[in-house]
C-alpha cells in the first residue's frame, strides 16, 4: 500500500479519491503505470524516509470518450502535519465541456477545498456557453457559500480568473468540510450530465468564434505557471524542483510522458 493509499481514509484523501474513482469508473478510464506497475509518479521527500505521496494518471480508453486524461496527485507530509489531494479530469482539447477540478486539503489542523467546471470559453462574451456549461450550478454554489464553518480561502483576482465565477474556494472547519460531499456530487453530476448528452447547436454556435485548443494550452499553461499559483513553490520544497517540474507537466496537456 502506499503513502496516499493508506491515507485514503483521511477526510481530505477519502473525499479526493472517492471522487476520481467514480469518474474512472462511470468514463471507464484506463491507468497508465509505471513500469513496475505501480503508480505513474511516486513522490518522495528529504522530509520522509518514506515515499510522501504519488501522481496517478487516467487516459481515455478511446477516441470516442470525451474525457482525455484524469490526473491525481496525492501529497502526505506527516512531519509538517500535510496531507493534500487534488483531482483534474481534463476533457478532449475540441470539445467545449469544462474540465472537473477538486483540490482536498488538511493542513495543520485545519481543511481547505475548491471545486470547479474551468471555463473552455470566455464567459463574459458566451452568454449561451455560460448558461449551458455553469448557470445550472448557481443554487449549489450559493447555498454552500452561506453554510456555517466556511470562509474564503486566500486566492487572489489574478490565479481567480484562470477558473470559473462558480468555483468554491473554502477553508473549512472539520463539520463543515465532513458536510462537502454533497456539493461535489452536484458539481460532478451536472459534469456527466454535459459530457453525456451532445453539445447543443446553439451552444457549438455560441463558441464557433473559439479555438478551443489554443484557449485550452494558454489557459492551462496560466493554471499551473508557478508565477500564478505559488503552491508550485511549496511542492517544489517538498519533493524537489525536478519533481515538481514532471508533476506540473502531467496537468500542461494531454500528453502522457514516461
Amino acid at each position: 500500500m502506499s503513502a496516499t493509499e493508506a491515507e485514503s481514509t483521511s477526510l481530505s484523501g477519502g473525499l479526493c479519491r472517492r471522487t476520481w474513482e467514480r469518474i474512472v469508473h462511470e468514463r471507464g478510464l484506463v491507468e497508465a503505470r509505471s513500469a513496475s506497475g505501480r503508480a505513474f509518479r511516486t513522490l518522495v521527500s528529504p522530509m520522509s524516509p518514506d515515499p510522501v505521496g504519488e501522481v496517478r494518471v487516467f487516459t481515455a480508453a478511446d477516441e470516442t470518450e470525451p474525457v482525455a486524461k484524469l490526473v491525481y496527485v496525492g501529497l502526505t507530509v506527516r512531519a509538517i502535519g500535510l496531507d493534500s489531494h487534488m483531482v483534474f479530469a481534463f476533457v478532449r482539447p475540441d470539445l467545449p465541456v469544462p474540465h472537473f477540478t477538486l483540490d482536498s486539503v488538511q493542513g495543520q489542523g485545519s481543511y481547505a477545498f475548491h471545486l470547479d467546471l474551468i471555463p473552455r470559453a470566455d464567459l463574459g462574451t458566451h452568454l449561451t456557453y455560460l448558461d449551458w456549461a455553469h448557470a445550472p450550478l448557481t443554487p449549489a454554489f450559493e447555498e454552500v457559500s452561506q453554510r456555517p464553518g466556511l470562509s474564503k480561502a486566500a486566492i487572489g483576482p489574478r490565479q481567480f480568473a484562470m477558473m470559473s465565477p462558480w468555483m468554491l474556494v473554502h477553508r473549512a472547519e472539520e463539520a463543515a468540510f465532513t458536510g462537502i460531499d454533497d456539493a461535489v456530487t452536484t458539481y460532478l453530476d451536472h459534469w456527466f450530465g454535459l459530457l453525456a448528452a451532445p453539445v447543443p447547436d446553439a451552444v457549438v454556435a455560441d463558441v464557433a468564434d473559439t479555438d478551443l485548443s489554443l484557449r485550452d494550452a494558454r489557459n492551462r499553461a496560466n493554471i499551473f505557471s508557478p508565477d500564478v499559483d505559488h503552491v508550485w513553490a511549496q511542492v517544489a520544497r517538498l519533493v524537489g524542483d525536478e519533481a515538481m517540474e514532471d508533476v506540473r507537466a502531467q496537468l500542461l496537456d494531454n500528453e502522457v510522458r514516461a
